[in-house]
């Protein structure tokens, strides 16, 4: 898709609904700590601690020792060993789209939702790019993450039609005292620096049994690896630094009540983007690892994050109230040259000659959050749950297209090209309910419900050389229920069949005020149907979870031309059919060895001329066939010495830029990436860890796209290439 140009006659588009535009299952594959020992693995994706596999929903838990033990520092880093799990990024953390389950964003607005332990992070607004800017922490600070396949409306709410991502943090503990600390060295074939990090973590019972207190510190210095054919300056361009620290506060006041204090702030810095350019045969230019931008394409994004949940026990009955206050600063830097200062002799009468044009992106945020829910014991003939919740956003989004001759000088009679700037608000009242009916020893039935409205304003602001003057206020409110029903069957103690009916949509809203365009954009929503299967087998010598799934999506969020100018419109309909699930075989103490696959046939089910779509076209972003192999060993080596050792295969078969019909659709190359890494453990202090990532330097492809100019003419491909081998050590102490 590219990334800044629309026709000319179309300038306006600056400001349409993309926002910017141009503006365990996998678990046991995942896991060190399961493949040593036979602990359940306990979840919160129904808002209660549970175990994995009683839960009737397809789930697949990444721990946060196992992403460090993998060297993983990103989700790109371990997607591709969660069965469904789909990670679009143009190189650098932060700057991602998530895909489950094929439902692709079509627009800038997310269709997996985000959640920091008990709260949703990111906006709900269409016009803050909430896809394309998804939450990427560090994993040192991370108990684990959740991921949680099929639409999640009626416990987690909006947005959330694919499924859910779950970051969930390391509780404080009241009675332990800890630290632990490590420093780290790697290299990325092709970087010109070695790259580092240091983290470190401490936790400290301030009162014992009462209060605790936790908190660490991470920095990750990544080397870059691209260069460019026009600026021999940003060799190495797409280097970056990751910041991130976290204090949490727990308060056991009693045997009934609790209180949780938590602050996050986390803070990338890039110099540019890793990702290769090609000319339209899909030859890479330069060396085959450089851009062909002129000016740096720089992103930072920095997160605050502040959370207070308190929990009650009546007795039987539980209260939970969770209070949070998030504000997020992104600034992205696009070289739009090849999009708008080719177009200056056209402009201009051939008056002047092509230039330079930076374009800025500066977004905004700062969210608070409010759920209060009502839960009763786990366990019984009947276990229920009620709750409502709130949201209070204000969204900012400023855009500046600047004109600057070769030399980089300004251009008056252009400067700027365009100024762009639409501030939203989106507020949002909920109330749900989940309830479990156990019929016997064999059969439950789970279902819930949540009704919402959300309130929306929003203004555009425009002017410059090429767009209209314009301060015009825009409005919207909307009304949306989901509900979910599933009925589970235990063939044993062990073992599970369910089937789950579940619907989920995402917000719409006030749309660009331009003649002939709706004031305003209908959410879509999606249904899915599912039969999955969960057993642990032999005494959990063999793990299975699998399902087969259906998902009708309606009312696409799509942007549409009306009359030579852009908006959001909903049109047409798709459906996502598949299998997914793991399948983990322990067959000596110490020893794992877990298949994930997922193969998934997501596709248009009718015309949808505003993308150019026909029917049975497969749906972007989203490969047919992903899947990967993992091998885990931890041996006892005698005294104080143990080692562990990890294998990972994963691959993902070719995906499109676009719907397929689109003339400028492009197709990413397959991939297949070999992972290793080992650990040697000297008693119970210290820790000497080796990692190689993508060992056999695959040249496999993230994705692949189609950049077009400011006539919308093909102009050449952008590629986001699988990271390049990388090979790293590591040396940890804890007491």
């Amino acid at each position: 898709m590219n990334r800044f140009a629309l026709p000319v006659r179309a300038m306006l588009a600056l400001s349409t609904a993309a926002g910017a535009l141009i503006v365990a299952s996998a678990a046991q594959a995942q896991e060190a700590p399961a493949a040593r020992s036979d602990d359940e693995i306990v979840v919160t994706a129904q808002k209660r601690e549970q175990n994995l596999q009683d839960v009737p929903v397809s789930i697949s838990v990444v721990s946060g020792e196992a992403m460090q033990e993998q060297g993983a520092a990103s989700l790109t880093d371990y997607a591709g060993y969660v069965p469904g799990l789909q990670v679009t990024t143009t190189g650098t953390p932060g700057q991602t789209t998530i895909t489950l389950r094929g439902v692709a964003p079509l627009t800038a607005s997310q269709t997996v939702g985000i959640y920091l332990d008990d709260a949703p992070v990111g906006s709900s607004a269409i016009y803050n790019r909430g896809g394309q800017f998804s939450l990427d922490l560090l994993p040192y600070d991370i108990e684990r993450v959740e991921v949680l396949r099929g639409p999640q409306g009626t416990l987690y709410g909006a947005s959330s039609i694919g499924g859910l991502l779950k970051y969930v943090t390391v509780t404080p503990s009241t009675s332990t005292f800890s630290v632990k600390g490590g420093v780290e060295g790697f290299g990325i074939n092709g970087a010109g620096d070695l790259g580092w990090a240091g983290q470190t973590m401490f936790n400290a019972p301030l009162v014992q049994g009462k209060l605790g207190v936790t908190g660490s510190f991470a920095w990750r210095k990544t080397p870059g690896f691209v260069g460019s054919v026009n600026n021999a300056s940003l060799d190495d361009q797409n280097d970056y630094e990751q910041i991130g620290g976290r204090v949490a506060l727990l308060w056991q006041a009693s045997d009934r009540f609790s209180a949780r204090l938590t602050a996050i702030y986390q803070d990338i810095d890039s110099d540019g983007n890793g990702i290769y350019a090609a000319d339209l045969t899909g030859k890479r230019l330069g060396d085959g690892k450089s851009f062909n931008n002129y000016v740096p394409e720089s992103f930072k994004n920095e997160l605050q994050y502040y959370a207070a949940t308190l929990d009650y026990d009546f007795g039987g009955v539980s209260l939970t109230s969770t209070t949070t206050h998030s504000t997020t600063h992104a600034t992205q830097l696009q070289d739009a040259t090849y999009s708008f200062g080719v177009l200056f002799p056209l402009l201009t009468g051939g008056a002047i000659a092509p230039g330079l044009t930076p374009f800025e992106i500066k977004l905004g945020l700062k969210k608070w959050t409010q759920e209060v829910r009502l839960a009763s014991a786990s366990g019984g003939a009947f276990e229920w749950l009620v709750g409502g919740f709130f949201t209070d956003e204000k969204s900012s989004n400023s855009q500046v297209v600047r004109s600057y001759d070769m030399a980089g000088n300004a251009i008056p009679a252009l400067d700027p090209l365009a100024t762009i700037a639409l501030p939203a608000t989106y507020k949002e009242y909920a109330v749900f309910g989940n309830a479990t009916l156990r019929l016997g020893e064999r059969f439950e039935i789970t279902g819930g419900m949540r009704w919402a409205r959300n309130e929306q304003t929003f203004r555009q602001i425009s002017e410059g050389a090429i767009v209209p003057s314009a301060n015009d206020p825009g409005e919207s409110q909307e009304d949306v229920f989901t509900w979910s029903v599933s009925p589970q069957f235990h063939v044993s103690d062990d073992a599970m069949l369910y089937g789950r009916v579940a619907t989920g949509y995402r917000p719409g809203g006030p749309n660009v005020i331009v003649p002939n365009v709706p004031p305003s954009v209908d959410s879509d929503s999606l249904t899915n149907y599912e039969v999955g299967f969960k057993a642990d087998l032999a005494g959990r010598a063999v793990t299975i979870d699998v399902a087969a799934f259906y998902m009708d999506w309606k009312d696409i969020q799509v942007t549409r031309s009306f009359g030579g100018i852009s908006g959001q419109a909903n049109g047409g309909a798709a459906r996502s059919q598949g299998v997914e699930g793991t399948i983990a075989f322990r067959p000596a103490r110490g020893l794992t060895l877990a298949l994930n696959g997922s193969y998934t046939d997501a596709k248009l089910s009718e015309d949808v001329p505003e993308i150019s779509g026909a029917d049975g076209d497969q749906l972007p972003g989203v490969p047919k066939f992903s899947g990967s192999a993992r091998l885990d060993y931890h041996a006892e080596l005698g005294g104080d010495l143990s080692a562990d050792f990890g294998m990972g295969v994963r691959h993902a078969s070719s995906r499109l830029s676009l719907v397929e019909s689109d003339p400028l659709t492009a197709r990413a190359t397959a991939y297949t990436a070999v992972d290793l890494n080992a650990s040697l453990n000297i008693g119970e202090h210290w820790k000497l860890r080796a990692y190689a990532r993508n060992l056999l330097d695959d040249d496999g492809e993230l994705s692949r796209s189609t950049l077009t100019n400011g006539l919308n003419e093909p102009s050449f491909l952008q590629i986001t290439p699988l990271q390049p081998r990388t090979i790293g050590l590591a040396f940890d102490l804890s007491f």
